[in-house]
């Protein structure tokens, strides 16, 4: 009866494996006693920038017809809803663009990205994001099974640790790594990511060897992170719930892709726990 259990339990983590996160070519996989190390972003797998974001591209609008009735002039403009603007930002349409089908042309586009750029991350705005819905329990629960939990992200260190204080979720990382740059967060250059998950880990591997070791994956909305996480040889999860769509993610060919960060960490725990019952 153990033999036929056993081999039960590898049926259902072959299944596992080529439905979930780790099938990419067997060059990584998770480990079942590794202690398993799980680099997050933050805008987007735990905060929803949606509203910031548009109520920024609805102010940039206001900027530039206050602008041309100063002097005079009339501007008509097509202002996008919320939903239109946002499916725009998710298939990784241009800013320019965007400002071109609201009606605006000409010198009016640079002034409006120019007040986009300014706007974005001012301190009155970011009342705005929220907390993605089941974040906390998701984080909870990579808690409590002993995940180190790394946060990596774009935006400006203090405002994301403050951000995580104020909810009370803080604690539940083992480190919180941004920048000092606030356009970063905004702009979300790959290379930006890449070299910033890159100094996380070398930093970890110095301070403790052997911690990243095979248990490690980068969790992220954008191709930013993705190309990140490609680049340091890690398995990669794309989440769709925040400024990208699956068919773009789709395009940069992540590990994984989820809906949300719930659905990802109850991939990974599940994993691990069908790699334990085989192993043991």
């Amino acid at each position: 009866m153990a033999g036929v259990a056993v081999s039960t339990a590898q049926q259902r983590v072959q299944v596992f494996h080529r439905n979930s996160l780790y099938n990419a070519s067997g060059a990584v996989s998770i480990s079942s006693t590794t202690p398993m190390t799980v680099f997050c972003d933050f805008d987007g797998p735990i905060v929803d920038v949606s509203e910031r974001y548009y109520s920024t591209y609805c102010q940039g609008l206001d900027a530039v017809q206050t602008v041309a009735a100063q002097r005079g002039t009339y501007t008509p403009l097509c202002r996008l809803s919320k939903s239109q603007f946002w499916r725009m930002k998710q298939e990784r349409t241009p800013d320019r663009e965007i400002a071109m089908r609201s009606g605006l042309q000409g010198n009016q586009i640079d002034f409006f990205l120019e007040q986009v750029s300014e706007i974005v991350n001012r301190a009155e705005l970011l009342h705005q994001d929220k907390l993605q819905p089941g974040v906390r329990h998701a984080l909870t629960m990579l808690h409590t099974q002993g995940v180190r939990l790394i946060l990596v992200t774009l935006r400006r260190q203090t405002q994301a640790s403050q951000w995580l204080e104020r909810e009370g979720l803080a604690h539940l990382f083992t480190q919180i790594r941004g920048t000092s740059d606030d356009s970063f967060a905004y702009v979300n250059l790959a290379q930006h990511k890449t070299d910033l998950l890159s100094g996380v880990i070398s930093e970890c591997s110095w301070r403790n060897p052997g911690a990243i070791g095979t248990s490690a994956c980068m969790i992220g909305d954008t191709e930013a992170d993705i190309l990140a996480g490609q680049a340091a040889g890690i398995p990669t999860i794309a989440l769709t719930c925040g400024i990208r769509s699956q068919t773009y993610l789709q395009s940069f060919q992540p590990t994984a892709i989820h809906a949300n960060l719930v659905a990802a960490v109850y991939d990974l725990l599940n994993t691990r726990r069908l790699l334990a019952s085989v192993m043991a």
